[in-house]
């Protein structure tokens, strides 16, 4: 049997997944299951940099992410589903590679700029936050993966992660795999706001978990062509959020090309093509919420495949952290 790359990728548990976590993530790592042995982390460590007064929501939304997972079609049969804090061998890691990682080259990750940027006050963040890149390199290298699928704004994180294995190895010897990045085809889904990507701190979601009237009420308020008061205006195809879902969920080319040519000539109202796209993501949606209702009458199996996903990447985890140790030396096992 011909050994498959290793393939690491997850989520932070802070909330219901949305639509642009499906186009940026979660629909390559369907495919990518049938070609790699995926580990699926379930990232409640990294919710704690910026959610750690949330605790209390923390079970739920553990819940609803694996919910979420079973729902698009991620198969804990063909891939490892596991909770980073039941694998307390990735804390140790982030500890031994924080030792060989300097503040300044943390510091330069853009994603840590921007949500230190977010919080206002640069000075007040946690030792956590700080450290959050060394802790997702971790999760990574813990494993020896090969293949790390990340957006182009996460592209740095995985960057770090092979600069720290090559600095590790050429320190104590050729002992752990340098990741490399597969890219996401779209890294980001735009809001329906029209601002910024599709976020849940800002408000501007279609989540998978929506029902039919939700999409529908949601897509109606879509952002659109801001100079187009009137439907007899030509409007802007090009950056229109409307079109970038259309280009995205409409499946009848021949239906879209009319809409965009109709809407460039000022022929066709904000409406007609709005109504087309909310019929069309609920088609797209439809499936999984189906799949949805079927695992959540076995909601009690939820943790199961956690604890049991948990318990053999932990085992992993364990035999690689100890080689790393043994390359540095500093295993005592009796003393």
């Amino acid at each position: 049997m011909i050994k498959k790359d290793i393939l690491v990728t997850g989520d932070r548990p802070t909330g219901k997944l949305h639509l642009g976590h499906y186009v940026g993530t979660l629909e390559n790592r369907i495919k990518l299951q049938n070609d790699y042995d995926c580990f699926f982390l379930i990232a409640d460590l990294h919710m704690l940099t910026t959610h750690n007064e949330k605790v209390g929501e923390l079970r739920g939304n553990i819940e609803s992410l694996v919910i979420d997972w079973l729902s698009i079609g991620l198969d804990p049969k063909k891939s490892c589903f596991y909770l980073q804090s039941l694998v307390p061998e990735i804390n140790e890691l982030t500890l031994l590679l924080s030792m060989i990682c300097s503040v300044p080259r943390v510091q330069r990750i853009p994603t840590l700029k921007e949500k230190l940027s977010h919080m206002g006050d640069t000075d007040n963040y946690s030792l956590g936050l700080l450290s959050y890149p060394i802790l997702m390199s971790a999760d990574i290298l813990i494993f020896n993966a090969n293949k790390v699928p990340v957006g182009e704004d996460q592209l740095s994180h995985v960057e770090l992660a092979r600069e720290l294995s090559r600095r590790f190895n050429s320190l104590y010897g050729n002992t752990i795999v340098e990741p490399e990045p597969l890219i996401s085809e779209f890294s980001r889904l735009v809001g329906i706001d029209g601002k910024s990507k599709m976020s849940k701190s800002l408000n501007n979601c279609i989540y998978l978990a929506d029902d039919d009237t939700e999409v529908q009420k949601k897509v109606m308020k879509m952002f659109t062509d801001p100079n187009r008061t009137s439907p007899d205006i030509p409007g802007k195809v090009e950056g229109n959020p409307v079109f970038i879902y259309h280009d995205i969920f409409n499946n009848n080319l021949e239906e879209l090309e009319d809409f965009k040519d109709r809407y460039s000539k000022g022929k066709i109202g904000d409406v007609e093509v709005k109504k087309s796209l909310a019929k069309n993501i609920n088609n797209f949606l439809d499936p999984i919420r189906e799949k949805r209702l079927q695992v959540s009458k076995n909601r009690g199996e939820i943790f199961d495949i956690i604890i049991e996903g948990s318990k053999q990447a932990r085992l992993i985890a364990k035999d690689n952290l100890e080689k790393i140790k043994d390359a540095m030396k500093i295993t005592f096992k009796e003393i």
